[in-house]
């Protein structure tokens, strides 16, 4: 019996809960990813295209808000003209340790961009995106999370 640490297992049962398959799950616990049978009728179809995950904090340093009309203007303008394709905004409430070590409860605009693994200018695009909200907002990080989907359209 092979012996897994807590850390393996919360990877396994999160990459569980999230959804995201059998592959990840396997190779958090240092197993082979690689499908049993290449020819399986049943698995999904698809394509491997990057996930990538900006979460927008909206508090400003003044104690205001980005505004959800604010932040409209923002992804028209930036967003947009980066990913024209598409891409898929949620709203949320988070919390994260500022520089200064206070907690900062806040609204939250998430941005889910997916692309081709092989699109060279993606990575800039989405640095781009981050650096012009930090400056245009004032904020200190836009926080970013990237994986690799199997996408079906």
């Amino acid at each position: 019996m092979k012996t897994v640490s807590r850390r393996t297992v919360v990877a396994v049962l999160t990459a569980g809960v999230l959804g995201l398959g059998s592959g990840v799950a396997a190779s958090a616990a240092g197993e082979s990813a690689a499908p049993s049978n290449a020819d399986d009728s049943s698995a999904s179809p698809g394509t491997l295209f990057k996930r990538t995950e900006l979460y927008f904090g909206t508090a400003k340093p003044d104690g205001t808000e980005v505004t959800p009309e604010e932040f409209d203007r923002f992804s028209d303008k930036v967003i947009t003209s980066a990913f024209p394709d598409g891409f898929t905004e949620l709203t949320g409430m988070g919390q994260y340790k500022g520089a200064s070590g206070e907690i900062v409860r806040e609204h939250s605009f998430v941005v889910i961009v997916l692309y081709p693994v092989t699109d060279q200018q993606a990575n800039g695009e989405i640095e781009g995106i981050r650096a012009d909200y930090k400056r245009s907002f004032h904020q200190e990080s836009v926080l970013r999370t990237d994986s690799v989907e199997k996408v079906s359209f």
